[in-house]
């Protein structure tokens, strides 16, 4: 379905009765076009956090907590994230035998949506721990030029590294990630997780290659399986991870993954950021 049709930048009532038809899938296939033979673009995850959680138990009395939603990179659709809001807001005042149950409806809504096995795990409002980055941070580089949309040539490996020297195996990370929202302008801010085996690259060209996301119309997701692929083709790496940690809106945040080798999906984390 095209974004166009969605509530997302426009004037909605919140529900208050259980809706699942306000759930708006978004096809990925459009936004893969240009990279559709990288591999690794079907392989991954994009993990959400759902912080405002409330349902009625067997004696209607509320409940709340945390949620951890977990849809495989190979589903045919991403969910619109305002749908996802309303969908959520419209569980409130809904009433539920068991907190199994109340997953499961979820967990089969959500699944019928993004046309794929989708998981959910609640966790207690003070359970979800706060974790802090690893590996090395390149925030402090200079990039040698600035551009302000996503530029696949400013990408370049290190032309000090000794061409006989074996691969690297590196985690880079960058704070500076910023995009817009395709459909409201509105800013997305995330931190971005680089993990790399191959011939060294140069840590101010991925600086600069983030920060010409800064103007950048894409959904989280689609930002993410950008960067993955630019890195790929270009750097030519062994082995690829990318994974960014956006900063929540609407009690929401998305955190897509994506790697060349299932064995390097790391475990989804939250930022103090986020």
């Amino acid at each position: 379905m095209s974004v166009e049709l969605s509530l997302l930048g426009k004037d909605t009532n919140y529900p208050t009765t259980y809706q699942p038809d306000i759930l708006f899938p978004i096809s990925r296939a459009e936004a893969r076009e240009q990279y559709a033979h990288v591999d690794g673009i079907y392989k991954g995850k994009d993990w959400w956090h759902v912080f405002e959680i409330s349902w009625l138990n067997a004696k209607g009395i509320p409940q709340v907590a945390i949620g951890r939603i977990a849809l495989p990179a190979t589903s045919p659709n991403l969910i619109e994230s305002k749908s996802l809001k309303l969908y959520f807001n419209s569980m409130n005042f809904t009433q539920f035998d068991s907190q199994q149950a109340f997953i499961h409806t979820i967990e089969k809504d959500l699944s019928n949506a993004a046309q794929a096995p989708v998981t959910l795990t609640l966790f207690q409002v003070d359970e979800l721990d706060i974790a802090k980055p690893q590996g090395i941070c390149i925030d402090d580089q200079e990039p040698d030029r600035l551009v302000n949309h996503p530029d696949a040539s400013l990408l370049a490996l290190d032309n000090q590294a000794d061409e006989s020297a074996e691969s690297v195996d590196i985690q880079l990370y960058s704070h500076l990630l910023r995009s817009n929202c395709p459909v409201t302008g509105q800013p997305d801010w995330g931190t971005v997780f680089i993990h790399y085996q191959g011939n060294k690259p140069c840590y101010r060209s991925i600086l600069a290659y983030i920060i010409s996301y800064r103007q950048h119309n894409g959904f989280h997701e689609q930002c993410v399986e950008q960067i993955f692929a630019d890195i790929w083709q270009n750097l030519k790496p062994e082995k690829l991870m990318v994974y960014a940690t956006y900063t929540r809106r609407g009690g929401l945040d998305i955190n897509p993954c994506r790697v060349s080798d299932e064995s390097w999906m790391p475990s989804p984390i939250r930022l103090a950021r986020q």
